[in-house]
Parts: structure tokens; sequence; C-alpha cells
């Protein structure tokens, strides 16, 4: 339990950090370029990137910093480039991603399976869950109607997402940028 709450309080301490901060910021600049490639062939289903900084602020920054980065930036990119009516359903699912994401990867070294393992919760718990019964609210189709495509299409894009993110964050480790861009000790 202490290493858990540990977790939470190193996570907030990097709010005090200015280099986390703008490196947030770098990625926020990155979710939003990457926000403008989607793919969505359906109201229900979007097809996007903008997971990867997602990925990489709960694995540098915590449970703390990635659900507020998640959730400034689900804002951020409606304000930049709307697509239908702003949800707020939406921005506490993204919060959600970021609390489990940062929770799993924060302070912990990097592994696919690890990643693999927290994106499949978040799949479940945010994409099938949450943003289900947020477009259901939205436009007013039945959960049961929408279901369906929206489970094939998570379970096709969880492990390609992933693949992404490790790719990314093990380049990263390698290029030595990730003990750059972190203010609090930790090993990587």
């Amino acid at each position: 339990m202490n290493k858990f709450l540990s977790l939470f309080k190193d996570s907030a301490r990097e709010f005090k950090s200015l280099k986390a901060v703008t490196t947030c910021g770098m990625l926020g600049a990155i979710a939003i370029i990457l926000g403008y490639i989607t793919i969505q062939p359906t109201e229900s289903i979007k097809i996007g990137f903008s997971t990867i900084p997602n990925d990489i602020s709960a694995f540098l920054y915590g449970p703390v910093m990635a659900p507020i980065f998640g959730a400034l930036m689900d804002v951020l990119k409606y304000l930049i480039k709307p697509t239908g009516p702003f949800f707020p359903g939406f921005t506490i699912t993204a919060a959600v991603y970021g609390l489990i994401m940062g929770t799993a990867l924060y302070k912990k070294p990097l592994s696919f399976k690890r990643l693999l393992i927290a994106s499949g919760i978040c799949v479940l718990i945010c994409d099938i869950c949450l943003n289900t019964i947020w477009l259901s609210m939205l436009y007013g189709n039945a959960i049961s109607v929408i279901l369906p495509a929206r489970v094939i299409k998570s379970l096709i894009l969880w492990p390609i997402q992933c693949v992404m993110s490790f790719a990314v964050l093990k380049a990263m480790i390698r290029a030595g940028l990730l003990q750059q861009l972190t203010s609090v000790e930790r090993e990587i």
C-alpha cells in the first residue's frame, strides 16, 4: 500500500518540474497533430493514434499527471478540431485512461506484457464500457446496436496501438531521452 501511495506522491511532485510540464506541452502538441490523423467510418467508431503521447506521459509522469494531461488534451483537441458535439464524458474517459496507464506504467520497467495488460484494461473500461455509454447518451443509439462494432474495432486496434506505443517508448529509452525528460529519480 505504501508503494502504491508513493506512486501518487511522486507523480504529484512532477508538477513542480518545469521539465515535466514543458514535456507534457510538447507531447500535447504531438497529440493534437496525431488527432488530425483519424479515421471515422461511423459516428460511433473513431480510429486514431493520439494514444501514443498519452502512453508516454503515463510512463513518464504517472497517475496524477497523466489523467490531467489526457483530460486537457481531450478538451484542446475538441477546441482546435471539433468532431461532433462536445461531451464531457469523453473527457472523463481520457482522465480514467491516464489514471489506469499511469498507475500501471509509472516507475516500472517497460515491458510489452505490462503495456498490453494495462492497455487491455483501458480498452475494456474506457473504450468498450464508458465510451459506448457516452455515445449511446449522445446520439440516442441503443448500446446493443453500437457495442458489437465497437468491441471488434477495439480488439483489432488494441494490439496495434500497444505495438506502436511500445516501439516509441523503447526507441526513446535507447536514445536516452526518457532520463532527460523525467525529474523524479527512477530506473528506466
